[in-house]
């Protein structure tokens, strides 16, 4: 068992040697300048030795007070810190966990330097986290439509492209000239775990290539790769291990660095990102304010997207006369 001088003792030495005054300490903790001496006193008792030279003034620590101050004041700061975690817990914000690892995640640090009171929990998870139960004060819905029954505000919508390692195109050597190129390479593919029958994936990709490029013609031996997983995915593509239909907002650090690159400009419609919360929740103040700083990221990201556009145009790709490019 701690045997420790009395927790009043501590916090009056402390308040006195950080305010440099027994006034001042007294004022902070609302009792009298006899009360601070009193408690002082009884520290001293304690530990055996003076803590102030009182005389003259002003109050000045002696060497036994300076060594026993910067333990003190670290471990009020270290009790207010965790006071005020407990006071103000995480925003327990679920996500798909593509979305979290490749848009969210890195963005994190932006969120800290806005508001550093304000912590965040990342659940990500592909897995629809119910907010009724309270697990969760926030979720990330990927949807086509806004979700009924919430509080929901559109962030942004992405757009699916055939993307892939600029390494892959350089070792092939042979510029992408239509759709039917593509097929030289391994097709990546993941797993639409929604099941939606318009997902945009590479059958549907290649269907709309088709009415564009008669040329294009798809075999089994297009389809190389498969995955379970979008991460698993997009990992096997910055790998330089084929192309995939991806998400550029998922994405969009990848695109933005260089380390992926469209194949090819024909892109499919893709979803809507929300945040999402349960009407009358007790932290709407600190929702609204998660949501509109993602809106801004988002905001920032089409910009810089549009820049991008710009300044490079479709480097992987030139337009032929059977594609409408």
């Amino acid at each position: 068992m701690r045997k420790l001088p009395p927790l009043r003792s501590l916090q009056a030495f402390e308040a006195a040697a950080r305010l440099g005054s027994f006034k001042a300490a007294a004022v902070e903790l609302n009792v009298t300048p006899t009360a601070i001496s009193h408690q002082i006193r009884l520290l001293e008792e304690t530990c055996g030795h003076g803590l102030f030279q009182r005389h003259p003034r002003p109050l000045v620590l002696t060497s036994a007070g300076a060594r026993l101050y910067p333990a003190l004041r670290n471990g009020f700061d270290a009790l207010v810190s965790a006071v005020a975690l407990v006071a103000q817990p995480p925003l327990r914000v679920t996500s798909p966990n593509a979305f979290a690892s490749r848009w969210l995640v890195p963005r994190l640090p932006e969120w800290r330097d806005r508001y550093p009171d304000i912590p965040l929990e990342i659940i990500g998870t592909d897995a629809i986290v119910d907010l009724r139960s309270g697990d969760a004060d926030v979720a990330i819905r990927y949807a086509r439509t806004m979700p009924a029954g919430f509080v929901a505000q559109e962030i942004c919508r992405d757009a699916f492209f055939p993307v892939c390692s600029p390494a892959l195109l350089a070792k092939d050597g042979r510029a992408i000239e239509r759709a039917s190129d593509l097929l030289r390479f391994p097709l990546i593919h993941f797993d639409w775990m929604n099941r939606d029958p318009q997902a945009p994936t590479w059958q549907q990709w290649l269907a709309t290539a088709g009415m564009i490029d008669p040329g294009l013609t798809v075999t089994e031996k297009a389809w190389a790769l498969s995955f379970r997983e979008e991460l698993h995915a997009i990992d096997a593509v910055v790998a330089g291990q084929g192309i995939a239909i991806c998400s550029d907002v998922v994405v969009s650090q990848e695109l933005k660095c260089g380390t992926l690159v469209k194949a090819h400009p024909l892109s499919l419609p893709g979803y809507g990102f929300y945040v999402v919360s349960m009407s009358h929740h007790p932290r709407q103040a600190v929702i609204e304010a998660f949501a509109v700083w993602a809106a801004q990221q988002s905001i920032r990201l089409q910009l810089v997207e549009t820049e991008a556009q710009r300044r490079q145009g479709a480097a992987a790709f030139r337009p032929h006369r059977t594609d409408s490019g």
